[in-house]
């Protein structure tokens, strides 16, 4: 019971010390959130199993200091983030990389996610898939 006691009292005045001198503050460099909007596909497009597609976005308006410029493309269904990535490790400066569509469900519900700096979504289209 004693050593519990001692050990915890030790514990806290040295997580204390260390606390306060980690807390210091440093200079940061100012970083923007980057959103490009996801261009193709758009609504109406229909995509099959197999084929190869170049997923675009905008990337016209992007900030100087950018926070993640390594990008993941994943894919959506029914509102949901799946596990498939479609494409990743690419700079999201690019503006398009090319991916293959998986062998999924037939669905009009499917998205593209564009993962980065921030995760934005491509509007709904169709995967004719199995």
């Amino acid at each position: 019971m004693k050593f519990t006691s001692i050990s915890t009292v030790v514990s806290l005045l040295f997580m204390s010390t260390f606390s306060a001198t980690s807390a210091t503050p440093m200079h940061l460099e100012s970083r923007d959130v980057f959103v490009p909007p996801i261009l193709y596909p758009h609504q109406g497009t229909v995509w099959t199993r197999g084929q190869h597609h170049n997923v675009t976005w905008d990337t016209s308006s992007r900030p100087v200091n950018i926070t993640n410029k390594v990008g993941i493309i994943m894919l959506r269904k029914g509102g949901l983030t799946t596990p498939l990535i479609l494409e990743n490790r690419f700079d999201i400066l690019l503006g398009r990389i090319t991916v293959t569509v998986p062998w999924v469900d037939n669905g009009d519900d499917y998205q593209l996610v564009l993962f980065g700096d921030s995760g934005n979504f491509s509007p709904m289209f169709t995967i004719n898939g199995a």
